[in-house]
């Protein structure tokens, strides 16, 4: 969702609108003021256009209240509610994070369709019970409708629909996995993607005549996220069932702070891969420091044999650590937030395991995949 515009916030949530949105803007209000001038010619040209706009805001108003409902409940349950968009196949907010069980998971899901429902029924009595009639029972009767629509093809149960995420929290419950029921959702997600497809296209096989474009992009946007969907899951489950010590890298550089700097170089510098620095660790094997190769020029080479690691070995003062039984899940969102690109690990009696980067937990994800195709 590229090229979205920040309009303000709303309950201190942000808003933006996509760039996509302008142009759903323009045709709903071009199709329902062409629509309220067959039925009621007497408005003239000018008033069909400005009652089509004002109904079409109304609209995506209704859509922003269905977004709002996933977000009040959200915060409820102490999620950050980052932001809420509206974009050319309606709207999303974007959650901090997932819920933290599934009963939880599947209020926020169930929120917004709920929502919809009840502006249904609301613009209904409206129109039954209050004494409007003409163009604006016109407008009431068609905002009924579409969050009638928008409430029931929500529900549909895939993702990235709310009837997917209901149909996930379901999953979640049943299996205690929240990743299996993504990935579940995901490939029914999936599923009605393709059907969507087929149905824009029957027209065409058919009858030769224009596929139904609607149908064919519904079903590409389905498709598109529920893949994203499950691949995500997929990764996640993965990370969950490892830990800080299955990703450590081979020969993590550790020195012990007693060797001579002729020992450190001879053992671990020379003819081996070129690193800038090493972690010191002291006779109990804790993380004291760390040592860099670039230090070793200020020291001439005649008196490395006497000189120790300890003495070139300076504090660690920005480097995150974790116990080695960390679920690597953890890790990756630790790495993420602290926007880092490297962490060490320790055991439980603290002392220092090795060290884990981005890359080495990048190379154990593509041994678990070519693990699984082979």
């Amino acid at each position: 969702m590229n090229r979205s515009f920040r309009v303000g916030n709303l309950f201190g949530i942000p808003f933006y609108i996509n760039s996509s949105w302008f142009i759903v803007l323009f045709l709903v209000t071009l199709t329902y003021s062409s629509n309220l001038a067959d039925q009621f010619p007497e408005l003239g040209e000018i008033l069909p256009l400005i009652l089509g706009l004002i109904a079409a805001l109304l609209l995506f108003s209704s859509v922003l209240a269905h977004e709002l409902g996933h977000s009040f409940v959200a915060l409820s349950q102490g999620i950050e509610v980052k932001s809420i968009t509206l974009f050319l196949f309606g709207g999303l907010a974007s959650l901090d994070r997932e819920s933290k069980t599934p009963g939880e998971a599947f209020w926020v899901a169930i929120a917004g369709p709920l929502v919809s429902i009840v502006l249904c029924g609301l613009f209904t009595v409206i129109n039954i019970f209050t004494a409007i009639n003409g163009p604006l029972a016109a407008i009431m009767q068609l905002l009924a409708y579409i969050n009638l629509a928008l409430a029931l093809f929500n529900l549909i149960p895939g993702l990235p629909l709310d009837g997917g995420n209901i149909l996930k929290s379901i999953v979640w419950k049943i299996t205690n996995n929240p990743y299996k029921g993504i990935i579940f959702a995901s490939r029914v997600g999936q599923a009605f993607g393709w059907l969507a497809i087929i149905s824009g296209l029957i027209p065409t096989f058919l009858f030769s005549s224009f596929p139904n474009i609607w149908n064919i992009l519904i079903g590409l946007f389905l498709l598109q996220n529920a893949g994203r969907s499950a691949q995500y899951a997929e990764i996640q489950g993965t990370l969950a069932d490892l830990t800080a010590a299955d990703a450590i890298i081979p020969d993590s550089p550790i020195v012990s702070e007693s060797l001579s700097l002729r020992e450190f170089v001879n053992e671990y510098v020379i003819g081996k891969d070129s690193r800038k620095q090493f972690l010191v660790i002291n006779e109990v094997e804790e993380l004291v420091g760390v040592i860099k190769v670039d230090d070793l020029k200020v020291v001439n080479t005649s008196e490395w044999p006497l000189i120790m690691v300890k003495e070139l070995t300076k504090p660690v003062t920005t480097m995150e650590t974790v116990v080695a039984k960390t679920s690597l899940l953890e890790v990756v969102s630790l790495l993420e937030q602290k926007q880092i690109n490297e962490l060490t690990v320790v055991g439980e009696n603290g002392a220092l395991v090795g060290l884990i980067e981005k890359a080495s937990i990048r190379n154990l994800l593509a041994k678990k995949e070519q693990a699984k195709t082979t």
